[in-house]
């Protein structure tokens, strides 16, 4: 990103509306921030001036709070609860259904969704790293899900540079932020009189074709680096850079998971807002006249006590266990699957988790004197 080039623009900030038209026009629904019972989420534009300016929401360990911007920006916020995830991993879709015909007889049929085109607008770099690894899982060679697949086909993203990360923000220790590398289709720094834009595909080099804008300036290139950097310098949470996965997995009866065990819930938040976590279960939802039913996909978590339920027993009947699977999980065994750890450093489950159980404390707790920052 940040380079001189025929697909580098600048679009001032009352022409940001011109984005969003052109992509409506093109078809796309446009999702982009509103405010819902709190908390900033992705929801449906209804006119291409529909984003809201002056959001900001203050984070912290066990806390979400939205505040105002000063500087009326249309991005000062990290990230809300949610990513792409539900964009792509549907919390509950049928997979198919059967049905009786007039015979008796049982009649299986797959099901089809109505997948509309959509565009996102306010992606962050940690979400579009998180979308790379929900694709190593769901379109893997052999095993592509063709739900997921049809989702993720018509997707158009539009990323954004984060300008203020959240006190639980540690994205920068990760790689995986503050400033979009790859993934997106048009990516936009926001600078006070506009924003350097960037197209990151064909899709997107048409779109900022079709905008005719001026090319940014070097200075401007400039502000939009310097501003992606001074963002990572203040993030104060940080894991590890390194491959922790024999650290964690050598300390499988270290006393802190008993500790951490004694404060959590086991309610699953952090895995409902982990823009990673693709644990799911398979129900059967049966018509009440007997005569069809569905076979349903839902969102489930590893801290469920059904989750680990199996054959007559239970292979993680409390939560030490459970929290110890989704750690090691995360942290450790994503190498062995995907190559790198399923952490993208984005903080939702710091922030959403009712009693505040910060992942890189514990992290640091587990693998003290063996590791360094």
């Amino acid at each position: 990103m940040f380079s001189r080039s025929d697909h580098t623009g600048f679009l001032p900030l009352d022409q940001l509306h011109r984005l969003v038209a052109r992509l409506m026009q093109l078809g796309y629904q446009c999702l982009g921030p509103a405010v819902e019972n709190g908390a900033i989420v992705m929801r449906e534009l209804d006119a291409p001036d529909g984003l809201p300016r002056g959001l900001q929401a203050e984070q912290a360990a066990g806390r979400y709070g939205l505040t105002q911007d000063p500087q009326h920006r249309y991005f000062a916020w990290a990230n809300g609860p949610q990513a792409i995830k539900p964009q792509t991993f549907a919390s509950k879709e049928s997979l198919w259904r059967v049905e009786r015909d007039e015979t008796g007889m049982l009649q299986f049929e797959a099901v089809v969704s109505d997948v509309p085109a959509q565009a996102i607008i306010g992606v962050r770099a940690c979400d579009l790293a998180a979308l790379a690894l929900q694709d190593a899982h769901f379109l893997r060679d052999g095993r592509r899900d063709p739900h997921y697949a049809r989702r993720r086909e018509q997707l158009f993203l539009v990323a954004v540079q984060c300008a203020v990360p959240a006190a639980t923000c540690f994205c920068a220790s990760t790689g995986d932020g503050p400033i979009p590398t790859m993934g997106y289709d048009l990516t936009l720094s926001e600078l006070t009189e506009g924003f350097v834009i960037e197209a990151g595909s064909d899709k997107g080099a048409s779109v900022l074709d079709a905008l005719h804008l001026s090319a940014a300036t070097q200075q401007q290139i400039d502000d939009a680096r310097q501003q992606g950097q001074a963002a990572a310098a203040v993030q104060t949470r940080s894991l590890p850079a390194h491959n922790l996965r024999d650290a964690l997995m050598n300390r499988l009866e270290h006393p802190r998971w008993d500790e951490v065990a004694s404060r959590c819930l086991a309610c699953g938040n952090c895995t409902a807002v982990c823009p990673t976590c693709f644990c799911h279960a398979e129900v059967d939802a049966p018509a009440l006249d007997g005569h069809s039913s569905q076979h349903e996909r839902i969102w489930d978590s590893c801290f469920g006590e059904s989750h680990g339920h199996l054959h007559g027993f239970n292979v993680r009947p409390d939560i030490r266990s459970r929290y110890r699977q989704w750690l090691t999980h995360k942290l450790a065994t994503w190498h062995d699957q995907f190559g790198r750890s399923g952490c993208v450093g984005c903080g939702r489950c710091i922030a959403w988790c009712p009693v505040g159980i910060d992942l890189t404390e514990e992290v640091a707790a587990l693998t003290a004197g063996e590791v360094k920052p």
